[in-house]
């Protein structure tokens, strides 16, 4: 049994990463590739494909027992597709069948992202222990997952904990997803960079304009690099206390790529945080920085087919 591998892809907006993973959660081997996210679906699908060739083709493939997948949401675990907001090219699109058909026929697990993420986190990460925890990712989009009693909570269709679209600003931009105000169109990487270059902002001499471009000015005191920052936090944390005040988290778990940003925008999240989980079971909710790092979706996916004990009742090994 210590010599199976599972098969891991971590599928979103701007890359979709795979892996061979083993019992312990190591990660044996790996395979990426950009994200043609503006793409038609097949487009993109054979991005997928291309990066399960290369992992089938090493030896250690015939060890390979299931696939765990972690997407961009909205996914549907229990008819196998995926609509990621973020990726126009798939709605409803049937990734479940086509990655078990590119496989031999392997069963074939589907959560989002946040979900995965979440399952990382609590095999190996921050939330390892806690028997009650929301985790975040924050990154091109936002997304997140729960922890509830102890367990995975993927929800009928995988998507429990969706933090990025609830919406925090009712009278707030539209968003993609078709609500208003949601927390993604504030606090992601790419709106976090929109709003600082549309109060002002200007990155360096060939720099990129990017969430991490601004969180490096920010760190050098630039005050609309921080007051964009500061509006993302806000938005996190009025999400994360909505969500405490409905399932009693104890922890959240923030990691993706905008995490990296450090003190930058923990700092103000959790000053923000007190301001809205003022209620006497929310007060004493942790902030922590997520320990996984990029390996989060690779780890969680592959955690979610090789330890099913750990995931809620729900479906989560997707048909079609």
């Amino acid at each position: 049994m210590r010599t199976q591998l599972v098969a891991a892809l971590d599928i979103g907006g701007t890359k979709i990463a795979g892996g061979l993973v083993d019992g312990g959660g190591r990660i044996r081997l790996r395979a990426r590739r950009d994200t043609p996210a503006r793409e038609d679906g097949e487009t993109v699908m054979r991005a997928v494909s291309e990066v399960l060739a290369e992992l089938s083709a090493v030896p250690q493939w015939r060890r390979v027992v299931a696939v765990g997948i972690g997407s961009a949401g909205p996914v549907d675990a229990s008819s196998g597709t995926v609509s990621p907001v973020n990726v126009p090219g798939w709605r409803d699109f049937p990734l479940v069948a086509r990655v078990r058909r590119a496989t031999g026929g392997l069963p074939v697990g589907l959560v989002g992202d946040g979900v995965a993420m979440a399952a990382a986190e609590h095999w190996r990460g921050a939330a390892r222990g806690r028997d009650n925890a929301l985790c975040l990712v924050v990154s091109t989009g936002v997304g997140g997952g729960l922890v509830v009693g102890g367990r995975i909570h993927p929800g009928p269709t995988g998507n429990a904990g969706h933090i990025g679209h609830i919406s925090v600003d009712l009278d707030g931009a539209p968003c993609p997803c078709g609500g208003r105000g949601c927390v993604e169109g504030i606090a992601s990487g790419p709106n976090i960079a929109r709003r600082a270059l549309a109060a002002g902002w200007r990155p360096g001499p060939g720099g990129e304009a990017t969430a991490a471009a601004v969180a490096a000015a920010a760190r050098a005191g630039d005050p609309v690099a921080l007051a964009s920052f500061a509006r993302a936090a806000q938005a996190l944390a009025a999400g994360i206390a909505a969500t405490a005040a409905l399932v009693e988290i104890e922890t959240a778990v923030v990691g993706g790529g905008v995490a990296g940003a450090g003190d930058v925008l923990f700092e103000p999240l959790r000053r923000c945080l007190r301001d809205y989980a003022t209620l006497s079971f929310t007060r004493r909710l942790v902030v922590a920085p997520a320990q996984t790092g990029a390996d989060a979706g690779l780890i969680g996916a592959a955690a979610l087919v090789a330890a099913p004990a750990r995931v809620g009742e729900a479906a989560v090994v997707g048909g079609g």
